[in-house]
């Protein structure tokens, strides 16, 4: 969750024990620090996603939560993010962000209330003013520490427990958000078992993707507790309103909002197909080595084979046209580059070096290849190099080519479609139409929210992704 997260009026303690606060703004004001943060995240979550239809049920669903909340005075600005990463959060300043991807996977707006309840909930509960005054007094024992105590393993134990007061207390911050998030959510005619449901489609599409050693947008599991323990306090909140089957879950009307949603990556920032990259706006495409998972960041293409063995990273920098390839290899970007290893050669016609670089655990295969006016850098990495390994690298940048112009014009995204199942459909036949590389079975539960016992009938609608 980013630093600058809620604020509003009233905290509820235990027993829903009303502490006072002091008033926070009742709009969505637009101060420098929270305009510098908005431009900030619109730039590493892709920028707005713009769907009418979207706005509308998502502000329908906002006026309902505000109406049902400990504070109706208050006003929300939404925004919806250009990002297939699944996360939600809010600033001090009410402004509250979903990105699509959130949005595709919830399947009824039970489900997508009970998020946007809990971003809220963070602002009435002045999340962001606590935990900023939690770290200046972490700061003020880092200086006692630093400037008094002699003895360092005195100083270290009480920056281990300043540490440890601030963290558990930023924890205990997301499971407050859950309780009033779920109050919220059933005062508002919502079913509050919505939040078990989602909570468990976000574990079960966490362990869809691969495990990246960095990442750009950050999704929603990076910033709140493990998922099943937040399905575990998510049921017992719920228990305290109703049984499950109560309150409004509206699927159908939910689903049709989703008709025709961009799913995963936006084309104009380049998208993965399998282990091919495409970037119809830079003009390139590649294709990964055989057995690579890939991911697309606002920062790099990143990869990945046999649970972290093999990694590597495509990005693009720029180098002065005056300086060759080869020494910009041993420019200081990579450290402990060997130059005996250094060779120049053209790929696919366009200028390209490679060198091996070694460090304490891996072994990197390094090469850059000038397109038009950037270079690309492919950084490859292996905990057991070989010659099989080298090999695989060096096919794959011999992939790296510009893309035909009818390649270009059929850089479409996936969509997400939403069908009724016929007589004669189950969920294994569905799962076959999804536009997916791998793992459609699995792709298609995960979108829909079904476990594996979990059947189709005639008359039910469901999502698909197609192009």
């Amino acid at each position: 969750m980013f630093a600058l997260l809620a604020a509003a009026c009233a905290r509820f303690g235990a027993g829903g024990q009303q502490v006072l606060l002091p008033d926070p703004p009742k709009t969505a004001e637009s101060s420098p620090a929270s305009q510098r943060e908005h431009q900030r995240i619109l730039a590493a979550y892709g920028g707005p996603y713009e769907d009418a239809k979207l706005e509308a049920v998502i502000a329908q669903t906002v006026d309902r939560l505000v109406a049902a909340s400990e504070r109706p005075d208050l006003r929300y600005r939404i925004t919806i993010l250009n990002s297939s990463a699944v996360n939600a959060f809010a600033l001090p300043s009410g402004q509250l962000y979903v990105t699509r991807g959130l949005v595709a996977l919830a399947n009824d707006t039970s489900e997508l209330a009970s998020v946007l309840a809990h971003e809220m909930s963070h602002v009435i509960a002045r999340h962001a003013a606590i935990r900023e005054n939690q770290a200046r007094q972490a700061a003020l024992v880092n200086r006692v520490v630093t400037d008094v105590l002699s003895d360092p393993q005195i100083g270290a134990l009480a920056l281990a427990r300043s540490k440890i007061a601030l963290a558990s207390f930023s924890r205990a911050q997301e499971f407050e958000a859950d309780g009033i998030g779920v109050g919220i959510a059933s005062r508002a005619g919502f079913d509050p078992y919505g939040a078990v449901r989602f909570l468990t489609s976000m574990g079960r599409n966490a362990e869809l993707k691969p495990r990246m050693a960095s990442r750009g947008a950050v999704d929603f599991l990076s910033s709140h507790p493990a998922t099943p323990e937040r399905v575990r306090n998510a049921q017992g909140n719920a228990r305290q309103y109703t049984a499950p089957g109560a309150g409004q879950r509206e699927r159908s009307a939910y689903l049709a909002s989703l008709e025709g949603l961009v799913y995963g990556e936006d084309p104009s920032e380049g998208f993965v197909r399998g282990r091919r990259f495409l970037h119809a706006k830079l003009g390139f495409t590649f294709m990964a080595p055989e057995g690579f998972s890939l991911e697309n960041t606002a920062q790099a293409v990143l990869g990945i084979k046999d649970g972290g063995t093999q990694a590597f990273r495509l990005d693009v920098v720029k180098v002065p046209a005056e300086q060759t390839l080869a020494e910009y290899l041993v420019s200081g970007w990579i450290e402990n580059v060997e130059r005996r290893s250094i060779e120049e050669y053209p790929v696919n016609g366009f200028p390209a070096a490679t060198a091996t670089a070694k460090g304490d655990k891996w072994s990197f295969r390094l090469y850059v290849v000038r397109f038009g006016s950037d270079v690309y850098r492919f950084i490859f990495a292996a905990k057991q190099k070989s010659a099989e390994t080298d090999r695989s690298f060096r096919d794959s940048v011999g992939s790296f080519r510009r893309m035909t112009l009818t390649e270009v014009q059929a850089a479409r995204p996936l969509r997400i479609k939403v069908v009724t199942v016929e007589p004669g459909d189950t969920v294994e036949k569905l799962a076959t139409r999804m536009d997916s590389h791998d793992r459609q079975l699995e792709r298609f539960r995960v979108l829909n929210g079904f476990d594996a016992a979990d059947r189709v009938k005639p008359g039910d609608l469901v999502k698909l992704i197609a192009e």
